[in-house]
């Protein structure tokens, strides 16, 4: 009779294990009507180019290397084993399978990334029917990584629908077709893990990341969202491995359509610029500058000759919202300006003086090299001062520093001794230009401020070291 009991009770358990199992199988959704409807309009994309051979040229299967982003070069020299050293020949152009790509419209007009076709001397589309069709390249962006093609056929192609990228939500499901290692229209599904990612390499596109398995070759394919809709362009991944790890990130479909626009138009991309160099404001800066909570850009430094030169925006302003879009992190400052048409008159709400106030300012042009910072070693100073409380000896600015920097007020630190300065990471030859939100024009006004410092609440201070301008913040005890 136990044994019975236990038979039953193992069988009831079963089964609620299996309505519980079946319930979760029922919640996740199912993909295949909507790979069915959007693979047709999912291309593969190669090139081809004429190039020297390398030692890595005699790897088996080993694609070519050139225009492809470090990560995946380092991916594929980690992947593939070497072949035997040979010396550089020229070789004759070759179909080199470099990534993936979607048909936007039936006449022909097809999406991808720049890295995948940049360089390229021809490039091939083959379609979802095994067709290979040459493209023309329309424009190129590498600002965004996205690239504009166009092939001519007879007849009506297959193509995707846009969505919205704006209405994604982190934590909702998304898929990718593409050819990873030339393997065409795998399918791999996903969630969307975080919206408005800034990466180092480039700062004016606001990345959807996700957890979608992407690898070399499904670079220029679509992100869908459950309508089937394309949401993204799955452009990079962050690996330490040279393969997956879980962090994938695309170029939102929102961006994306703004810079197929302009290509077609004029084969290019411009972008709004204020011409700022802007810090993230943390808990101490927000103390120092009077906001309730860290949010904000803060204005670090000010391109000369730029928008903001030229317009009423300060150094030290913390930008909190720009053309009615908030800034929360320094980051959302590019994104917003860069979608921004240059000459267009924006309204920008600012922090200065512990007060909110309206700013109107006209928005630039994106130079192609925005690198405008220059650094300079400093010249000889005249004798230091020492101050003792913050423990940093500075001297006056010569006329040729100021030059140098294109500053008309400041001090030059000389020596930095045990103390504050040292605990904050100050540095000799960094220049200050204000304390405690005051600028600085003198060593003797300098000594007077820190002097008058107040204790045990943040104070920031405006730093320029190689050229570059930002804010530090420190506490003084009492």
């Amino acid at each position: 009779m136990f044994l019975l009991k236990r038979m039953m009770a193992v069988t009831v358990a079963t089964a609620l294990l299996g309505w519980q199992s079946l319930g979760m199988a029922q919640s996740l959704p199912d993909f295949t009507d909507l790979v069915e409807e959007v693979s047709p309009a999912v291309v593969n994309i190669s090139t081809s180019r004429a190039a020297t051979s390398s030692p890595m040229a005699g790897a088996p299967g080993m694609p070519d290397l050139e225009g492809m982003p470090p990560i995946f070069r380092e991916f594929f020299e980690h992947s593939f084993p070497q072949g035997p050293q040979q010396q550089p020949r020229q070789q004759q152009p070759s179909p080199q399978s470099l990534g993936s790509g979607f048909i936007l419209s039936k006449d022909g007009y097809i999406l991808t990334n720049n890295h995948v076709v940049e360089g390229a001397d021809e490039i091939f589309v083959r379609l979802s029917d095994r067709r290979e069709l040459l493209a023309k390249l329309v424009g190129a962006d590498p600002r965004s990584d996205l690239a504009l093609l166009k092939i001519e056929t007879d007849e009506d192609l297959p193509s995707v629908r846009i969505g919205k990228s704006s209405d994604l939500k982190p934590g909702e499901w998304v898929l990718a077709i593409g050819s990873p290692f030339g393997f065409d229209h795998s399918v791999t599904a996903g969630i969307v893990s975080a919206k408005g990612r800034s990466l180092p390499t480039e700062n004016y596109v606001p990345f959807i990341q996700t957890d979608v398995a992407i690898n070399p070759g499904n670079s220029g394919g679509p992100l869908l969202n459950l309508k089937g809709e394309v949401v993204g362009i799955n452009s990079q991944i962050f690996t330490r491995s040279g393969g997956f790890m879980g962090l994938s990130f695309a170029i939102p479909a929102d961006v994306a359509m703004d810079v197929v626009e302009q290509l077609k138009v004029s084969g290019s991309v411009q972008r709004g610029w204020l011409g700022v160099v802007v810090q993230e404001i943390n808990k101490d800066l927000a103390e120092s500058f009077g906001l309730p909570k860290p949010a904000g850009a803060l204005v670090a430094q000010i391109m000369p000759g730029g928008p903001a030169d030229e317009g009423s925006l300060e150094v030290g302003d913390v930008i909190l919202e720009f053309d009615g879009k908030e800034i929360n992190m320094s980051s959302d400052l590019p994104h917003a300006v860069g979608r921004v048409r240059p000459g267009t008159e924006a309204s920008l709400v600012v922090m200065r003086d512990k007060k909110r106030r309206t700013i109107e300012l006209k928005v630039g042009a994106l130079p192609e090299d925005d690198a405008v910072a220059a650094s300079s070693a400093p010249a000889e100073a005249v004798p230091s001062v020492a101050s003792n409380r913050l423990g940093v000896v500075v001297a006056e600015l010569t006329e040729q520093q100021r030059e140098a920097l294109d500053i008309s007020a400041g001090i030059a630190v000389r020596e930095v001794r045990q103390g504050p300065a040292a605990m904050v990471g100050l540095r000799p030859g960094d220049v200050v230009t204000s304390l405690d939100n005051q600028q600085i024009e003198s060593v003797k006004q300098f000594e007077q401020l820190t002097e008058k410092l107040p204790t045990n609440r943040s104070v920031s201070m405006r730093v320029i070291r190689e050229g570059r301008a930002s804010y530090i913040t420190f506490r003084l005890a009492d």
